[in-house]
């Protein structure tokens, strides 16, 4: 939902004491200048409303005091995992008393420590969300600030009750994970609605035909969900002031001249087979003859400042393929540029890798489905740890890899005819190997 925003404004509230939000959040930005408004009913700064939101890698929750004030409570705890889903809630009801009528949860635990509450302070819907007549936005503060850059799923607001995590979620009793409820029994009262379900759909599940249009940018469909994370790139390893990701963290570039840098995915395997396409957006300029690589690397031997070829195996545009810093095979006759996709299928199981361009032939008389042809990366392995990812790095002035790890497309633009995919897992331009799958929580799973 990168630059998004959607809006809706409500009627008359069925019951302004009581109100429940739930709502499934992948957040991509970490660190203190990451604010990240998810939802938001102020009109202006001194205007009453709320704001929920991530900052300073923390819960926020920001409310109307009943006057032109506002008050915010923000938890002790920071949530920084970039892979994730977490499951927020707030419910309100101002017939409890004290911080009673606010209470948090994250993934079904309730938030206890705050390093800021002033929940005191709080009086009721009236100046919340559902019950105003200010416009409700999602994904963006009521100035056009603070955009929310990741993945929102299941979004309810309930009028007139405050539900608690059960409602909509529960503990697997196997793995002890928390996991969505996709069809809780609710009542959501006039002003209540439910959006995002499993997709992009702005319009209202809960039959009150309460539906949100797009206000800005492009709102776009993704198979990660809360219960399938898929692969994306790793915010967490150091990236630097130029070397950026966005987009849900499938959109890696560079914009300085400071030399080569490295991004791996947040997801790795010890088995199985998978497949992810990297498109090309802009090669950048060729400084020292250096250009943007492709291709996959032992998650143990990651290092950012260098190119993918030095530690990993890599695809450079002008063909060579590069394994631990050396030249292993050079096909020049097949190269990438600007608009070009890149096919990686890593196999796992056999230590292999294998590439193509633009859906062409797979290199080194490669058949991934067969497995014939392709590169050895056997030498990966030290002490049997092949806990392998996909990767790339860029290189100086707006060189920028689009990548489609299976949400179907490249940056906000779909796929243009999808291919064959027999796992049914993630959707691809080209047809995926037989035996290979998007590498996701069910992809890891399969096999």
């Amino acid at each position: 939902m990168a630059g998004t925003h959607l809006t809706f404004t409500n009627g008359t509230p069925t019951n302004n004491a009581k109100f429940t939000i739930s709502v499934w959040s992948k957040r991509s930005g970490l660190a203190s200048s990451d604010y990240m408004n998810i939802m938001n009913s102020r009109q202006t700064s001194s205007t009453s409303g709320l704001g929920l939101w991530w900052g300073n890698d923390s819960f926020y929750y920001n409310f109307g005091t009943g006057t032109t004030g506002t008050a915010y409570c923000q938890s002790t705890a920071k949530y920084r995992d970039v892979n994730g889903w977490y499951h927020m809630v707030v419910a309100g009801d101002t017939t409890q008393s004290g911080t009673d009528k606010l209470k948090f949860w994250i993934n079904g635990e309730q938030i206890t420590s705050f390093s800021n509450d002033q929940r005191s302070s709080f009086v009721g819907l009236d100046y919340d969300i559902g019950n105003t007549n200010y416009p409700i936005l999602i994904g963006m503060k009521h100035n056009g600030t603070y955009y929310y850059d990741g993945l929102l799923s299941h979004l309810h607001f309930i009028d007139g009750t405050a539900y608690t995590p059960s409602a909509f979620g529960s503990t697997d009793s196997t793995t002890g994970e928390w996991k969505i409820n996709a069809g809780p029994n609710v009542t959501y009262g006039n002003n209540g609605f439910f959006i995002l379900k499993d997709g992009n759909s702005v319009t209202d599940q809960s039959g009150n035909s309460n539906n949100f249009t797009v206000a800005g940018g492009t709102l776009t469909k993704t198979e990660d969900c809360p219960s399938d994370i898929f692969c994306t790139y790793n915010r967490g390893h150091y990236l630097g002031t130029s070397h950026t990701l966005s987009n849900g963290n499938t959109v890696q570039k560079e914009t300085s001249d400071v030399g080569q840098r490295q991004v791996i995915g947040t997801l790795g395997a010890a088995k199985g087979k998978y497949y992810a396409e990297f498109k090309l957006a802009n090669v950048g300029s060729n400084v020292g003859g250096s250009y943007p690589y492709v291709g996959c690397v032992n998650i143990n031997n990651y290092t950012y400042n260098t190119y993918l070829g030095n530690n990993g195996i890599a695809m450079h545009p002008g063909g060579n393929i590069y394994r631990s810093a050396s030249v292993i095979d050079s096909q020049t006759s097949i190269t990438y540029t600007t608009g070009d996709i890149v096919s990686v299928a890593l196999d796992v199981d056999n230590l292999k890798a294998h590439f193509r361009v633009n859906g062409g032939t797979w290199l080194a008389s490669g058949d991934p489905a067969n497995n014939t042809g392709g590169y050895d990366i056997s030498s990966f392995i030290t002490e049997n740890e092949n806990f392998l990812t996909f990767a790339s790095s860029v290189y100086n002035n707006n060189g920028e890899w689009n990548t489609n790890f299976g949400n179907g497309y490249f940056k906000t633009t779909a796929v243009s005819s999808a291919g064959t995919n027999a796992s049914e897992i993630g959707i691809f331009e080209y047809d995926v190997p037989s035996g290979f799958t998007a590498l996701s929580t069910k992809g890891l799973n399969s096999f």
